[in-house]
């Protein structure tokens, strides 16, 4: 496979000559037309929408959307045109026509006045698409997407293409689970000790929107073997004080208010998001297992159910400081509180060897935690943008400090076959685990242009980041004292030091554009088991190269072929060495001696715009060393314990195709399919550890709007069954389906939904070893049915809409 690289490598880089040579084919040259938008008292007016329309016949030719200091650029061909000029709560402006030639055409400042009665009496003609393509990345404006309403931002994720979510809220993108998650382009303490499946506790409402990165550029740190998913928070910039706010009732137990307000008044903009929940999660899950020797089979089989009841409280407030249009400080602080009550009931039944229906005995455990996680983090930012188009500086410092609680006791009594009490005294166990984490992240990113389209990036990056695990379990028999259990208390620490550079050239000839990029990375891990000083120092630099092209063709179509490498470090779960208890014959840890996988990522990638709606289609490769992925093995007792390992090899095929499309003007569809194979070779571990997969997922919604105001959609999930070096996966299919009114004077929105229709949302999977056999389903939420209000203060309304007319 390592030739294959090779040779993958050198094609690339000789396809770049050949795409130069045939853009110079069309010989039409294009010229930008730039400009700013700015309002009565000289400030800028972010995300303006510009409109570009030919002067002959006043047909629309281009669009575009102004960046956050007001700031907009169309590259068209020579001709006569106008623009159009619009924004919510400010009257549309039409520019005078005028003549675009070879040369750029710089427009200046262009000011729009704000309308004599506010936003009361805007009319919003239009909405953002559920999904927008790019060739570097999708943005997902989860706000759309009806089903979304009342849930969680896992929840979100769950029904983003090529995302998957397991039953414990881990990530994965495009099969890969080594996804890199970031809240507003950065690293939050939202996902911090859980990583993705900290996500469960952030309400969803707060969240604008969702961008997928699969081959990022050098600009974004290395981690992250499948690519980066942003998050982007609800914030807004504009005039006045707007804003909006969401109460949700459901059942199993749902509860829940969010308020995202901001004021702007000159200078000045504040912004505070507050969410409040309860949630009352039910979940089920069993297992069925043998285990061999060289003369019988031992069979147990395991069912639980479990309640999770949980508060969430999140708050995040921030002032904006205008310097000048151009000059833009920010500072935030966000602090979340969430406390859970966990119930868990788990029964074990054994049966006598070589029988699967006579049992041996009965064991009942039950599990009652108690857990508290308060987060900070501060947040200091600053962008200053140039008089060139393009030209930018931004600046960001953030602290994070989270602490997390936890305290758990089990009582397990084991019981005869006919119920009575048997000989085993029973057991009463404690387990408390305290963790904190401290960070401080300090990043620098500037952007000079150069030549007509030419930009060089370069930027920094500092992190440093303190975690400790002081973890205790002991045990107590007939009333007797507390004693701890062997190997099961210590002290673990984890210090963490990344220093990054990394510098970027691109250009664009033409239809032909091209970016470069190459960062550094410096990685110092020790970590250090404080009672046996056990002591793991890992200290290692790697360099990070990318490499984006992208030709624009005839008739809307554009191509992109791009390659980066990327790493997957051992995190903090990955590394700590302390077992889950909650399940005393099935036990998770870390693993210390973790060593970080590589990949290097290629993709092909197309789009295609059209009339009603627009697609996209790639073809992926990748190739991983170092492999890590969680192994399972089985004591003679019949005793499992999982843990993280590193495999030699994971080679993975891909071809993705995403689109958008109006079948009618009251009919709309977004779906994705991805169809990949992966081949992973574990041979340095075991023989047996192999797997050649061939799978595929899809994801298609359905919207329809039946009457005045009034919309139904459907949504389908299927993951088809997959090959794992121990054993396989099976299939994953789910529904939900909503129910959206307008009301309220088209101020307020009115959403019934309910989340996995069929209660089919169940993870199923067989892991087989030298000496046993496993089979388990778990089911970590049931079906879920959600009513949420959601009332917009002076922010647009939505269009009227009759039976049958679409949006624009």
């Amino acid at each position: 496979m390592h030739r294959t690289s090779t040779h993958l490598i050198v094609l690339f880089f000789f396809l770049l000559p050949i795409l130069s040579v045939a853009q110079a084919v069309d010989n039409q040259r294009q010229a930008w037309v730039r400009g700013t938008v700015i309002d009565e008292k000289k400030a800028p007016i972010p995300f303006t929408t510009v409109a570009l329309h030919r002067l002959a016949d006043s047909v629309l030719v281009k669009g575009v959307v102004a960046d956050e200091a007001g700031m907009f650029a169309l590259q068209i061909k020579p001709g006569n045109y106008f623009l159009k000029v619009s924004a919510v709560s400010f009257q549309e402006k039409i520019s005078p026509g005028f003549a675009l030639g070879d040369q750029d055409k710089q427009l200046g400042t262009v000011t729009l006045t704000a309308t004599a009665k506010r936003l009361d009496e805007v009319v919003v003609m239009g909405e953002k698409s559920q999904m927008e393509l790019a060739l570097d990345k999708r943005i997902f404006n989860v706000g759309k997407d009806l089903a979304n309403a009342g849930g969680t931002a896992s929840d979100i994720l769950k029904n983003i293409p090529s995302v998957a979510v397991d039953g414990e809220g881990n990530v994965s993108l495009r099969g890969s689970n080594s996804v890199r998650i970031l809240i507003d382009g950065k690293p939050s303490g939202l996902v911090s000790f859980k990583g993705g499946s900290g996500l469960q506790q952030l309400q969803g409402s707060i969240i604008e929107r969702v961008e997928v990165i699969t081959n990022p550029s050098a600009r974004y740190e290395a981690e992250g073997m499948g690519g980066i998913i942003n998050i982007v928070l609800k914030k807004e910039r504009k005039e006045g004080i707007n804003g909006s706010f969401d109460v949700i009732t459901g059942y199993p137990s749902n509860f829940g208010a969010a308020a995202n307000v901001n004021y702007r008044r000159k200078n000045l903009n504040f912004f505070v998001n507050y969410t409040a929940s309860f949630r009352n999660t039910p979940g089920r899950s069993s297992l069925y297992q043998e285990v061999y020797d060289s003369a019988s089979t031992f069979v147990y089989r395991q069912n639980s159910t479990n309640n999770l009841k949980g508060q969430n409280n999140n708050a995040r407030a921030g002032i904006d400081y205008y310097f000048s249009p151009k000059s833009i400080l920010t500072g935030s602080y966000t602090w979340r509180l969430s406390k859970g009550k966990r119930f868990a009931d788990i029964q074990y039944l054994d049966y006598l060897p070589n029988s699967n229906h006579t049992v041996q005995a009965i064991t009942n455990r039950t599990q009652d935690e108690t857990e508290t996680e308060p987060n900070s983090e501060y947040v200091v930012s600053y962008k200053k943008t140039f008089a060139r188009q393009g030209h930018e500086l931004t600046a960001d410092i953030r602290y994070l400090d989270n602490w997390e609680k936890s305290d758990q006791f089990f009582t397990q009594k084991t019981l005869q076959p006919d119920g009575k009490p048997s000989a085993i005294p029973d057991v009463l166990q404690r387990s408390i685990n305290d963790e904190t984490e401290k960070q401080l992240l300090i990043q620098v990113d500037y952007v000079q242009p150069f030549a007509k389209d030419g930009k060089l990036e370069g930027g920094m990056r500092l992190s440093s980041r303190d975690m400790t695990n002081d973890y205790t379990v002991t045990q107590q028999t007939l009333g007797g004292p507390w004693t701890p259990l062997p190997g099961l208390t210590n002290d673990f620490l984890y210090v963490e030091k990344i220093n990054a550079l990394y510098g970027i050239v691109g250009n664009k000839i033409r239809k032909f554009s091209y970016q470069m990029g190459i960062r550094a990375e410096w990685t110092d891990v020790t970590t250090t088991l404080k009672q046996t000083n056990d002591v793991n120092p890992r200290s290692y630099a790697n360099l990070f190269p990318s490499v984006h092209a992208t030709y624009d063709l005839p008739h809307q179509h554009a191509l992109q072929v791009s390659y980066s490498r990327r790493v997957r470090r051992p995190q903090y779960n990955d590394l700590s060495p302390f077992m889950t208890f909650s399940d005393n014959r099935n036990f998770f840890s870390g693993n210390p001696d973790l060593n970080p996988e590589f990949t290097n990522a290629f993709e092909i990638g197309h789009i295609k715009y059209v009339e009603k709606g627009s697609m996209s289609s790639s073809i992926y490769y990748r190739h991983t060393t170092g492999k890590i992925i969680r192994i399972r093995r089985v004591s003679e007792q019949g005793n499992s314990t999982t843990r993280p390992e590193n495999l030699a090899t994971e080679d993975s095929y891909g071809a993705e195709f995403t689109g958008s499309y109006a079948l009618y003007k009251w009919w709309k569809l977004d779906g994705s399919v991805n169809f990949f194979r992966a081949i992973t070779n574990g041979g340095n571990l075991d023989a047996s550890y192999q797997s050649d997969t061939y799978s595929w997922f899809t994801r298609l919604s359905s919207r329809f709007t039946v009457m005045r105001n009034t919309d139904i959609q459907l949504r389908g999930n299927y993951e088809a069954p997959q090959k794992t070096p121990q054993g396989s996966r099976k299939a994953i299919a789910t529904l939900d389906l909503s129910f959206s009114k307008d009301i309220l004077n088209s101020n307020g929105t009115l959403v019934f939904n309910v989340i996995d229709v069929f209660n089919s949302r169940r993870y199923r999977s067989i892991t087989e070893g030298a000496n046993f056999y496993t089979e388990s389903s778990s089911q970590g939420r049931l079906r879920q049915f959600n009513l949420t209000l959601n009332y917009r203060l002076h922010q647009a309304k939505k269009k009227m809409k009759e039976p049958g007319e679409g949006e624009f």
